[in-house]
Order: C-alpha cells, then sequence, then structure tokens
C-alpha cells in the first residue's frame, strides 16, 4: 500500500535506504529519532505514513520559510498541507482551524512557540495521528542551532500520551541525540542512523589565501558554474557585504542575507534565490535551514565554520537532487583566532573548543576528507572517495627541514612576541609598520625567505601549526610561540617534512550555450553521439525555461513544479505519451495531470 502511495503523490517507485524501516515503525504508533543528511528524504518519513493514518499529523518547524516551502511542495503534488504562523491572519488561522477540525488536512505546520498555544485546541477538537519535530537539533542545548522555545516540547507526551513523536535532524553528535530524546521525554525511541555519505559532494579545501586570493579563487570557480545557483557562508555581515558587490562586480547576480538586515530585506533575499532571480546568496550561517531547494550546485564556506556539524549541514545544502555538486572550504590562521574566541567566551566552552579543534584537523588533513566527515559521524569509510582534493592531487611532500628552521628562528629571535603575519614580513624581508616598531629588520633572520613566495610562507606556517611545531598563544595577542616538538627542528635534532602547496591551474571555462544556440548548432552537426548530448542539452535547457515560466504564473520556485533531476531524466528519456512521461522518477499522478501535455509538446518539438 505505501509503495503505491510512494508511487501516487511522489512519483518514485522504490524507497531510500532506512525510509520504509521508519514509516513502518510509525504506523506501528511508535516513538523514533531519525538521522539522515541534508537531502536524504527525511521529510518523506513522516509526510507518507501521514497520508496512510487517520487525522491530522503536526509538523513541528522552525523557520516560517521552511513551513513554506514544505505546504507549497506538498500542494504540488495534491496533498492538503497548511500551516499556522504569524505571517497569516487570525481569520486565515482560524480557517485552517476550521478545517483541521473537520479532517480536511493531513499535515500541520506550526513553530514551537505557536504549538503551545495551539495545543489546548488540538487536544480537544483536532484527532492528531502524529507529532513529527523537524530540524529537531534545536532542542538541544548541546545542539549547534539551539532554539530555547524547542524545550518546551517535552509537554507534547504528557498530553497525547498514545500519539508517536518522530525527530528528525541531519546532524547530531551522540550527547545531543541523547539530550532530543531526553528534551522530547521519549527516551525509549527507535534511534534510525542513516548512511551520512553524499557521494555526488565534490569536498575542496584551500588554505592560508587572503581576501584579495580568496576573491580570485571565487571568481574562478563561479566562471565554471556561470548558470548554476550556490550559496558563500561568510564569518561576518562585513564580508558578506562585500563578497557580493565582488560578485556584482564580474555580472553575477548576488544577494545578501544576515541579521543586521530587517525582516523583509531578508525575506526578500530568500526568495529572489528561491525563485531563480538571484544566483549566488552571500551569507552568514543564519540562511539556508529554510530552504528546499534542489538545484543548489555549490557551497562555498569565505571561512573556517565552527563545527564539523555546523559545516556538514551547510554544505548538504547542494545537490539535494543527486546531481554532482561541488563544496569548496576557504581558511587560515585569522579564522582559527576568530572562532578559538567565540569558543572560550561561549557558555560551553570544552565542547565547543573540541568541536573546533576536529574542524581544524579537517580542514588540515592529509587523507581522504569524506573518510574523515563519515568517521566523525560513526559511520567507518575504510575507502579513499577519489573526488575530494586531497584524492584527486595527493599532496607532493619534501624536506622542509631548512625551510621551518628559517620560520622557528623568527619566533624565537622575536621573543615568541610575532604574529603569523610579522613572521611572514620578517622572513620576506618587508619593512611593515609592525616590523620597524619592533625592530625586527635588525635580527639575523629578516629576509632569510625572500626566495619564498609569501603566500607559501603563510601555508608552511599553517602546515607547521598543524604538525604541532608553533602554537598560538591565544591569551597573547595571539603571537606564535615554538613548542618542543619545534626545538627538536630548531636545532637539528629531527627533520621536518612539509607538503608542496597546490597551486592548481584553473581551466578557462566556456560559457554555456543556450537553448537556441544548441538548437542551431544540431542543425549543422553530422548524426551521432555528439549530436545526440547536444539535443539532450538542448532539451534541458528548454525544459527549464518552461519551468520557469510555469512557476512565474503560478508564484511558485521553479524547483517545487519539477527538479532539475526530473529535467534532467525528461531529456534524456524524451517521453513520448502521458503514460510514458508519468513513469519518470519523481512524477506523481497529480503533476502528470497537471503538467504532462504542456512538457510533452516541448519534448515532441525537439524530436
Amino acid at each position: 500500500m505505501i509503495e503505491n502511495l510512494l508511487k501516487q503523490y511522489f512519483g518514485y517507485s522504490a524507497f531510500r535506504p532506512k525510509q520504509r524501516e521508519i514509516i513502518q515503525h510509525l504506523l506501528d504508533g511508535k516513538d523514533a529519532l531519525v538521522l539522515m543528511p541534508t537531502g536524504g528524504g527525511k521529510s518523506m518519513c513522516y509526510q507518507l505514513p501521514a497520508l496512510v493514518m487517520k487525522g491530522v499529523t503536526i509538523v513541528v518547524s522552525p523557520l516560517l520559510s521552511l513551513m513554506k516551502d514544505q505546504v507549497e511542495s506538498l500542494l504540488a503534488n495534491g496533498i492538503e498541507a497548511r500551516a499556522i504562523n504569524s505571517a497569516a491572519s487570525e481569520t486565515e488561522n482560524m480557517l485552517v482551524r476550521r478545517e483541521c477540525a473537520q479532517g480536511l488536512v493531513k499535515l500541520l505546520y506550526i513553530s514551537p512557540e505557536r504549538l503551545l498555544t495551539e495545543l489546548p485546541f488540538l487536544q480537544e477538537s483536532v484527532e492528531v495521528s502524529m507529532f513529527a519535530v523537524d530540524e529537531a537539533h534545536c532542542i538541544s542545548g548541546w545542539g549547534h542551532d539551539f532554539r530555547p522555545e524547542y524545550t518546551q516540547l517535552g509537554v507534547l507526551k504528557e498530553m497525547f500520551p498514545d500519539v508517536p513523536i518522530v525527530a528528525l535532524t541531519a546532524t547530531a553528535d551522540k550527547v545531543t541525540r541523547t539530550d532530543i530524546l531526553e528534551q522530547l521525554n521519549i527516551p525509549e525511541a527507535r534511534m534510525f542512523v542513516s548512511s551520512f555519505d553524499r557521494p555526488n559532494l565534490n569536498l575542496d579545501v584551500r588554505r592560508g589565501m587572503n581576501s584579495k586570493e580568496r576573491n580570485q579563487a571565487i571568481l574562478q570557480f563561479m566562471l565554471r558554474h556561470k548558470n548554476d545557483c550556490g550559496i558563500i557562508y561568510c564569518l561576518s555581515r562585513k564580508t558578506t557585504e562585500s563578497v557580493a558587490a565582488y560578485l556584482r562586480s564580474h555580472q553575477f547576480t548576488a544577494a545578501v542575507y544576515h541579521a543586521g538586515l530587517s525582516v523583509e530585506e531578508r525575506e526578500k533575499a530568500q526568495e529572489d534565490f528561491v525563485c531563480d532571480r538571484v544566483q549566488i546568496v552571500c551569507a552568514t550561517i543564519a540562511f539556508g535551514m529554510g530552504i528546499n531547494k534542489s538545484n543548489v550546485r555549490f557551497v562555498i564556506h569565505y571561512n573556517l565554520p565552527k563545527s564539523i556539524e555546523n559545516f556538514y549541514q551547510e554544505i548538504g545544502r547542494a545537490g539535494r537532487d543527486g546531481l554532482p555538486s561541488d563544496t569548496l572550504l576557504f581558511y587560515n590562521v585569522s579564522d582559527i583566532i576568530q572562532l578559538n574566541k567565540f569558543a572560550q567566551e561561549s557558555g560551553q566552552r570544552e565542547i565547543n573548543m573540541e568541536r573546533l579543534r576536529r574542524m581544524q584537523e579537517y580542514a588540515e588533513a592529509n587523507v581522504c576528507r569524506r573518510r574523515i566527515l563519515l568517521n566523525y559521524f560513526g559511520q567507518p569509510y575504510l575507502c579513499d572517495c577519489g573526488h575530494c582534493d586531497v584524492c584527486q592531487h595527493p599532496p607532493q611532500r619534501f624536506d622542509g627541514t631548512i625551510l621551518v628552521q628559517k620560520a622557528l628562528s623568527a619566533i624565537v629571535r622575536g621573543n615568541s612576541e610575532l604574529t603569523l603575519r610579522m613572521v611572514v614580513d620578517v622572513l620576506c624581508g618587508n619593512y611593515s609598520a609592525e616590523v620597524r616598531q619592533k625592530n625586527l629588520h635588525a635580527i639575523k633572520t629578516f629576509g632569510v625567505g625572500r626566495d619564498v613566495p609569501h603566500r607559501d610562507w603563510n601555508d608552511y606556517i599553517l602546515q607547521m601549526l598543524q604538525m604541532g611545531y608553533v602554537e598560538i598563544q591565544y591569551d597573547r595577542y595571539n603571537y606564535l610561540r615554538v613548542t618542543d616538538a619545534g626545538m627538536d627542528v630548531l636545532y637539528g635534532r629531527k627533520p621536518a617534512s612539509l607538503a608542496v602547496p597546490q597551486r592548481e591551474e584553473e581551466p578557462r571555462p566556456r560559457r554555456k550555450k543556450t537553448a537556441k544556440e544548441l538548437q542551431r548548432k544540431l542543425e549543422l552537426t553530422t548524426p551521432g553521439a555528439e549530436m545526440e548530448q547536444m539535443m539532450d542539452e538542448a532539451l534541458f535547457g528548454a525544459l527549464r525555461d518552461l519551468r520557469k515560466q510555469l512557476a512565474q504564473e503560478q508564484n511558485l520556485p521553479p524547483y517545487i513544479v519539477f527538479s532539475d533531476n526530473v529535467l534532467r531524466a525528461l531529456s534524456t528519456r524524451k517521453p513520448g505519451s502521458l503514460d510514458e512521461f508519468g513513469e519518470t522518477p519523481g512524477i506523481g499522478e497529480y503533476k502528470c495531470r497537471k503538467y504532462g501535455a504542456v512538457f510533452l509538446e516541448i519534448i515532441r518539438k525537439y524530436m
């Protein structure tokens, strides 16, 4: 039965791993905690049983944007879903209550704050089939997006003892998982942990770049993603503004999203991004939880995130449709210093410091990055992935003893009162204001590294930090200090190995051709595999244009009409009838009836 509903409403013939087991568990009336990566199919785990169960499934959601997105997606599939929230008038909310009481609604989305005020009404007038607590890490003080309002949700089990509760999240370590179950008053709930592997995500890390170098690297990266949507996460509001301005100056459409903007400005930025009116959003970590946009093709971290949990959830916003997508992480010493300060000043100093250390270890690693991520989340991964930067470009190592000794000597001769930037200035012989103020141009090490580029020295010193030869004195103006291990190298007792800095030459990008240009080239091309590939690309472009037009007419985000994955399948399969169109993965009966004829018309034109 549930397989039939899966095909009828969602257009899929088979469940993803764990989904069927979770759905049956909930249909049996039992509680659960579900951990699945972003884009792994969490929503299906409660949306499908909601269709089977008698009554209304209450979905607790932290953001208005997330509620809006989910409700629109369900309605687009022919499923009666509603939301009660502050964005609607009380008259509209009253009508939704009436529909729920009459049994006309299958899923009701509501914030934790609003749910608490609606509980008496739900208990008295609505047959509640299930509670689904989405983004459940918000309930835990140990989680990375703690929301105090969530902590009162333990009352649900007291008021509705026979109603199953499912908590869902993309990232939660063992401490957070236990806390979620205790806070929701379901300590015996069964825990389902899906694979955290997202093989379609390419992982890339670049270290030691200053702002100008990062911007140039982003520009080269963007030229490979000329027509793709993506998110750039920044640590500060000021950085989001400057990066967006830089991209606009190079003819990319970029919006800004951070807490310093008004609610209206933030909503406009998000709406423009979701509806493909803006290609890129430069944002602080406040952005993205409510984004179910399936065609995000890249996520860039301009700064080091504060934990692997944050990083993994944020990169998970790329490639939700399963198509290949890129992630790029920049970091340097200034990021480490700033995040260390935040962790020291937080109310959970020890655990936040440990999470930052693990994030730093990931960024500095010279082993397969996917193995590090999956092992962190308790999923043993015993082979290299082959498509992270470490696997694709294994670091070449060389005897760097002399270089390390030069840097360590500069630190010691400067009385351990040099920041990383000052050490590089001394080695390169730069007469900076700080060098002159501290009379560092007079020490013996001044200028001994002129033959090494400034950027390479930054890289080498980062490696020295990673290998434990130096450490940052966070309580002394972030000066560097040579450790005992560093002293062994400085005095020749042990050698030091360094990795050759990666200086990847970016390929000259080729502009993606429009559907009309591809159609024109088709007319001039002889039959064969190349012609068929061009035809697929031309058809995909035409289908994407049609999707955008239909979305604008209905005031919907384009991906809610169909995902890129569905359009790719259509452009490859080229169905010739409504039945064949409906067999395409991701197209349910409702969408087949609604959109089939108009899409088939375009497909026939290209055939």
